[in-house]
């Protein structure tokens, strides 16, 4: 079946245009994601706040999946201007932690530099079909951001002024 408006796809696989700002999209994203991380209410992150958080979590990330895959016949293989996967990974990065924007700051920074650098295996899981190669490398790359600050704030919580 022929989709009737592959434009509404892009828009939505763009985070409703950001990713067609000009040059680095993948950080316009990924800065949408961290403005949006603030406004939500902390109790989001943690404790019984959970319970809501990860099921629409997970459809949010299923529906990046389906609109990803959607909008790739438009605008090519994981295009740049397909944004929403940052929006899903940098809420890996930040879920299971304290919201306050010295976490955020740095679950941005560390998930960027590992969105960038792919290690293995996130280059890997960018093979995977459809929108779930733009997806899933996101997702384990807002993962090993999210151990990193885990291990940090355990480590040193001073750091992120906790």
């Amino acid at each position: 079946m022929k989709h009737t408006n592959p434009g509404l796809y892009s828009f939505l696989a763009s985070f409703f245009g950001i990713g067609f700002l000009p040059k680095m999209p993948g950080t316009w994203g990924s800065a949408a994601a961290f403005g949006l991380y603030l406004l939500l209410p902390a109790t989001a992150f943690s404790g019984a706040g959970l319970l809501y958080t990860l099921p629409i979590f997970a459809i949010f990330c299923l529906f990046a999946v389906y609109v990803s895959g959607k909008a790739e016949l438009k605008l090519g293989h994981d295009s740049g201007h397909i944004v929403i996967d940052e929006v899903c990974g940098y809420f890996v990065a930040v879920m299971f932690l304290p919201q306050t924007l010295l976490v955020g700051l740095y679950a941005f920074l560390f998930f960027r530099v590992f969105d960038i650098a792919k290690p293995f295996p996130i280059s890997r899981s960018q093979k995977l079909p459809k929108g779930w190669g733009v997806v899933v490398d996101d997702l384990l790359a807002g993962l090993f951001a999210n151990v990193l600050t885990q291990i940090i704030i355990r480590i040193y919580p001073k750091f992120f002024g906790l």
